[in-house]
């Protein structure tokens, strides 16, 4: 599977709008809204477009007091269409904003789904910040062209189609000057338009960039100021924001003088074309209705027609947002359930058996992370991996949990190949422990109930105490309901660390993989784990990652890798006296803790 090519560059536009027609297949759940949409924006364009005829009628008729009634009765009926305007006008945004908001929530579930669903080959490629940017700033993008851009493009497009039109049967000798008139006017306006919004989209960049370096100072806090580096990261962020300033202040001359130029020339036309109109009125050839009503089609159109060159860079951009989106839901991950899945045998015994496994990561295909790896695991047998980094131990895990397929050879868990497993089957019979901790931005209950959602909350508390997490946790202020901050950042390393062995005790799965599952820990916290550890891994198929002598000392095989391959087995005894890399790492390792 290969990731995505150049998704994500930031803020992206595209003369491509093809993109855009992947999006009709979120509108078609929605046909009625659609229709209501429809029918708001043509109302909403007539009636506009009435509206000039009304005010020339008006005036034809002429105030006097004998036309008192039917001027009253030609504003009755202004008034009316000002309301079928108003009530279109208002239902028009509001469906097309609902339809808007609605598209965009389809669309981040869709991806947020697909993206929890791609293996870790995908993130290997693929920064976790570039797609996250993907379901906000894209989706923005395309929510701001369905929510009003569409719309505002749409409306402005029938008023200028039907604008011109009208022109044309209201005055066909104005009507000459104003398409000389209309690319003098435009051109220039459309020109330096473009400059505008490149820098914009340059402003935007800059602005970006400021966010993400004060979010990197905020996520390194302490290590900034452990290496006192205040003021180095100061000046960082300083010159950040002065070259944003920068960036912005030419965008403000530059749209300075668009304003200026739009002003100067859109009403410098308009009183061109008045100049005209009013010495064919002086001269008899047209009546100052006709004229009233052609100069509001004028300003309809000229209006309408500046509205679509700046819809159209929204639109570029939300067809490049469109097209990376489609790309990304594209992607495929490379580990899938089989059409026909193998079942795993009911209940699980834990029997874990690797045969001549080879394995290569995509990222590094020269680089062999597992070389001819046999090892066969006995139901309820405790098994440490031991080696130095880059030995392929957590290689081993990984395969395990079927996060890669293996090159060459096969795994079986309870005699079935992996690869004929449903792997929500099989990673539902393994648990976790790993070196790192994932606490959620949820209370503790919920954190440790992650192990097994519909778990009661007795279970929950059950597993923490047989974790000697229980105590901590009422320490808390509101004990189990406690939230515990973004990461676990209320909680201590070790702390942490016991939350995720309690979420590993509720899950109860056949096979344990601890990776490093004590290394964060304090003496007196690792002795209650190491308990806890022992209930845990008890008639249980257990693979520890470790280089703590005293998890290494009770398992019932040390398995010794380096460079993808097993070089020595046996037990700890056994491995010392025979010498070589193990007594070596012993040697280094665990003598100061021994």
């Amino acid at each position: 599977m290969q990731a995505p090519g150049n998704l994500f560059d930031s803020r992206p536009a595209s003369k491509n709008l093809r993109p855009l027609r992947q999006l009709v297949r979120y509108l078609k759940p929605y046909p009625w809204l659609l229709a209501l949409t429809v029918l708001a924006l043509l109302a909403a364009a007539v009636t506009t477009l009435v509206l000039p005829i009304a005010a020339r009628q008006i005036l034809e008729i002429g105030f006097t007091e004998e036309n008192r009634a039917l001027i009253g009765r030609h504003f009755q009926f202004l008034l009316g269409v000002i309301a079928v305007l108003a009530v279109a006008s208002g239902g028009r945004f509001y469906f097309v904003a609902r339809i808007g908001e609605r598209v965009v929530a389809d669309i981040r579930k869709q991806i947020h789904g697909h993206v929890l669903a791609m293996n870790p080959t995908f993130f290997e490629v693929t920064r976790t910040g570039e797609i996250l940017s993907r379901l906000t700033t894209d989706t923005t993008l395309i929510q701001t062209v369905i929510g009003s851009g569409a719309s505002m493009a749409l409306r402005n497009l029938l008023i200028f189609v039907g604008g011109f039109i009208m022109l044309i049967v209201t005055s066909p000798q104005l009507m000459g000057a104003v398409l000389v008139l209309i690319p003098l006017v435009l051109l220039p306006i459309l020109v330096l338009g473009r400059r505008v919004r490149r820098l914009s989209r340059l402003s935007q960049d800059r602005v970006a960039d400021t966010s993400a370096l004060a979010g990197e100072n905020l996520d390194a806090v302490e290590t900034v100021q452990a290496f006192t580096q205040e003021r180095a990261e100061k000046d960082r962020f300083g010159a950040a924001t002065e070259a944003a300033y920068d960036t912005a202040l030419v965008r403000i001359r530059n749209r300075a003088l668009l304003i200026f130029l739009v002003i100067a020339l859109m009403f410098g036309g308009v009183v061109g074309v008045l100049w005209l109109g009013a010495d064919a009125v002086l001269s008899g050839r047209m009546s100052a209705g006709v004229l009233v009503q052609f100069v509001f089609y004028a300003i309809f159109v000229a209006g309408s027609a500046a509205s679509l060159s700046q819809v159209w860079g929204e639109v570029q951009r939300a067809a490049g947002a469109a097209e990376r989106l489609m790309e990304l839901l594209e992607a495929r991950p490379a580990i899938t359930a089989p059409s026909k899945p193998r079942l795993l045998p009911v209940p699980a015994a834990g029997n874990v058996d690797l045969e001549a496994v080879e394995f290569r990561y995509p990222s590094r295909p020269d680089e062999r992370a597992l070389d001819g790896f046999s090892l066969a695991i006995e139901p309820g047998e405790t098994v440490a991996l031991v080696g130095p980094s880059g030995a392929g131990k957590s290689t081993v895990f990984k395969l395990l949990l079927r996060f890669y397929d293996p090159g060459g050879g096969c795994i079986r868990l309870d005699g079935v190949d992996l690869r004929h497993a449903d792997p929500q089957a099989l990673r539902s019979r393994i648990g976790l422990v790993p070196q790192e901790t994932a606490i959620f931005a949820a209370n503790a209950r919920e954190n440790i109930r992650y192990g097994r959602p519909e778990a009661l909350d007795t279970e929950v508390v059950a597993a923490a105490r047989a974790a000697f997490a229980d105590d901590f946790i009422r320490d808390l202020p509101d004990r189990y309901d406690t939230f515990l901050g973004e990461k676990g950042m209320r909680l201590s390393i070790g702390q942490r660390q016991r939350i995720a062995i309690a979420r590993a005790i509720l899950r109860d799965p056949a096979v344990m993989l601890l990776d490093e599952a004590t290394s964060s820990l304090d003496a007196e916290s690792e002795h209650l784990v190491h308990e806890a550890l022992e209930r845990l891994m008890a008639d249980r198929t257990t693979l520890i990652i470790a280089h703590r002598l005293a998890t290494v000392l009770k398992a019932d095989r040390i398995v010794v890798m380096d460079r993808g391959r097993i070089v020595a087995t046996g037990t700890h005894e056994h491995l010392m006296s025979a010498g070589g890399l193990y007594a070596r790492l012993a040697s280094l390792q665990f003598a100061p803790e021994a």
